[in-house]
Parts: C-alpha cells; structure tokens; sequence
C-alpha cells in the first residue's frame, strides 16, 4: 500500500513540475453542450467541437491544418463515430468513411480532379 502511494505522489510532482504549455483550449458552454475549440500554438485553430453532460465527444467535429483547411469532418453521437466522414489527406485526395457506432461500414476514395466535397475553411 505505501509503495502504490509513494508512486502516485512522485507522478503527481513529477506532472504538476512538467512546464506547461499556454492554454491553447477555449470552452463555452451552450445549453446542454460544452464547445471546445482548440488552437495551434500561432493561434489558429486545430479542432473544435462539442461534449455532452456526460463529458462525451457528441456533434460535428472539425480538424484543421495549420493554414485553416480542414483534414477531417464528422459526427459523434455520445462518444461514438456516427455517419459520414471526410478526410482529406492531401489537395486530391478525399476519403469517406461511414461509420455506426464507431465501426466502419464503408470506405470511398476520390482523387484527382474528382470535386465530391469542397474543402472552405
């Protein structure tokens, strides 16, 4: 017992001693949802999305590279991957990925001049 207490208070210095990084996490709370939107260290955005109550990742979800294109869209419904999502993984590539209950269903890859979806920022 003392062991299993001595080591969680060395992690305990050891993280709360660990420099940290500015905040890069903005969250507001709206209705039953929290929104977070977190930011790259220029301060664009990387992510944003909602949680629900429960702290659970629920509603679209959208990441970003550095220069503000997207490089994923989609939806979770408390937790899980739900419906259709976009990946873009380079200016001509795009996949889409079905998914129910966080398991893939199907996979289709455009690339090329193929326009299917539009990557705005």
């Amino acid at each position: 017992m003392k062991k299993i207490i001595l080591t969680s208070f060395l992690l305990c210095v050891a993280l709360l001693s660990y420099p940290q990084e500015k905040d890069n996490v903005i969250v507001k709370q709206k209705g039953d949802l929290t929104e977070a939107t977190y930011y790259y260290q220029d301060g664009s955005i990387q992510q944003k999305g909602t949680f629900n109550k429960e702290g659970e990742l629920h509603g679209e979800w959208i990441s970003y590279d550095p220069e503000g294109n997207k490089l994923a869209v989609g939806k979770y419904v408390n937790g899980q991957k739900h419906g259709k999502w976009f990946f873009w993984t380079s200016e001509d590539v795009l996949k889409e990925v079905d998914y129910l209950n966080s398991k893939i269903t199907s996979v289709n890859e455009w690339k090329g001049k193929t326009r299917v979806a539009v990557r705005n920022r």
